[in-house]
C-alpha cells in the first residue's frame, strides 16, 4: 500500500526539470548541497535556507468508508542566481527567469501534458508562495525560495 505520494512526486519534479531544455545549464539539486560557488544559477528540489522542512504534508479521508485518503503537500524549493559583480538587478532578473522555468515546466503542454500532476503522481501541483533575499558579498547573489505545492489521492 502506498503511505504517502511525497517521494515519487519529488523524484517526478526533479525528472521534469532536469528535462526542461531551458534549464539545461542550470545545476538542479536534490535536497541541500555541499557549497559549490562555480556554478552560478542553482535550483533545489526538497531544500531552502530557511524551510524547516523539505516537504509538509498533510492527510485525510476523503469519504465516508475510509477506503481512499486525500494528502496535500510542500515542496521547499529555492532557486539562486550569483555572480562576482554588484549588479543586483541582473541577479534578480536571472532568478525570477529561474522561476519562471520552473513555472512553464509545470504547465502542460502537447509534448507534456502530465506536467502539472508531476507525470501522474499527483492529482495537480503548481507554485503557491515564493520569498526573494538579496545579498551583496563578494558578488551579488539573489536567492528566491517558493513552494510547489500539491493534491494527491491514497
Amino acid at each position: 500500500m502506498i503511505t504517502s505520494r511525497v517521494p515519487a512526486a519529488v523524484d517526478a519534479l526533479l525528472a521534469i526539470l532536469r528535462a526542461a531544455p531551458n534549464l539545461a545549464e542550470v545545476d538542479i539539486i536534490d535536497g541541500p548541497a555541499a557549497i559549490n560557488y562555480t556554478q552560478l544559477k542553482r535550483l533545489y528540489v526538497g531544500w531552502n535556507p530557511s524551510a524547516e522542512s523539505a516537504v509538509s504534508l498533510e492527510q485525510s479521508f476523503n469519504g465516508a468508508g475510509a477506503r481512499t485518503r486525500d494528502e496535500a503537500f510542500a515542496i521547499s524549493c529555492y532557486a539562486e542566481a550569483r555572480a562576482g559583480d554588484k549588479d543586483m538587478q541582473a541577479r534578480r532578473t536571472e532568478v525570477f527567469a529561474l522561476l519562471g522555468e520552473v513555472e512553464t515546466a509545470l504547465r502542460a503542454t502537447n509534448t507534456a501534458p502530465t506536467a502539472p500532476t508531476l507525470n501522474g503522481t499527483v492529482l495537480w501541483a503548481h507554485l503557491t508562495a515564493g520569498d526573494l533575499s538579496e545579498v551583496q558579498a563578494e558578488g551579488s547573489l539573489a536567492g528566491l525560495a517558493f513552494t510547489v505545492t500539491c493534491q494527491a489521492r491514497i
